[in-house]
């Protein structure tokens, strides 16, 4: 009995200049495995379909447990995490790509710097003065800490920026994750008190009012993350903050 394979069809990238074309690959099937394991495979063995040596393709991987998102890329035409996307349950020829919001730096690799610089915009961290230990911190209500857990499982992995029509290269639109990432940090007791400069980043140029509202954000999230829900929050609160900045906080 003839041995049965996996097909891939790869779009590969030399680097961030050259141009993109197209290689097919068919490495042996295994019960259970993963695009991960497909790639690893063709790593070992870099012969393409053709029998035709070729240079291994390239591609990120960290956790392979959906934690860390670096292993995103486009399967068959819808982005995920690549360490979690089953080969019994996609169509073949399996079809891998770049996730095309980010520059190829090469084959499957992305950078996404422009992701890290936008989580600098909107102070996506819980600031700290001092090395000294400082406590146990402010508690928060069960019920609150609870749906904030949900927001913190963001891993920026880009697949929401990949699924939203409003990210492309005519908008600067920050994306969706952004936006949830600025009510997690606002909703912190410690990390509210950079709040009115969170609202003022989402305020700007590229912030919520280039988000469309087409929801495609909240259904590819590999996470589950309500991200519409954050989205109607922070359009409540920039309003309010607008108000405030206009009227002075005093008077709300």
């Amino acid at each position: 009995m003839s041995e049965k394979m996996v097909t891939l069809i790869i779009t590969r990238q030399d680097s961030s200049e050259s141009s993109p074309y197209q290689e097919e690959f068919k490495v042996p099937y295994r019960p259970g495995m993963n695009v991960i394991s497909a790639l690893m495979e063709i790593r070992r063995n870099p012969v393409n379909a053709k029998g035709e040596k070729t240079t291994p393709v390239q591609w990120e991987m960290s956790c392979l447990e959906e934690v860390c998102g670096a292993c995103s890329m486009v399967i068959n035409g819808k982005a995920m995490q690549s360490c979690t996307a089953l080969v019994d349950k996609l169509e073949q020829p399996i079809r891998l790509e770049p996730m095309s919001t980010f520059p190829v730096i090469r084959d499957l690799i992305i950078d996404r710097s422009s992701m890290f610089d936008t989580l600098k915009r909107i102070k996506a961290w819980i600031p700290i003065d001092g090395t000294y230990d400082l406590g146990p911190g402010p508690r928060m209500p069960e019920r609150q800490r609870q749906w904030a857990y949900e927001l913190s499982k963001c891993m920026t992995c880009g697949v929401c920026l990949e699924a939203c029509p409003n990210v492309n290269v005519r908008s600067d639109f920050i994306g969706p994750f952004a936006l949830s990432l600025v009510r997690l940090y606002n909703t912190h007791p410690t990390g509210a008190m950079h709040k009115e400069e969170r609202l003022n980043a989402l305020m700007g140029e590229g912030g919520i009012e280039d988000c469309g509202n087409s929801q495609n954000c909240v259904q590819s999230c590999p996470k589950g993350i309500p991200l519409t829900t954050s989205i109607a929050s922070m359009n409540r609160a920039t309003t309010l903050q607008m108000f405030k900045d206009f009227f002075g906080s005093d008077n709300l």
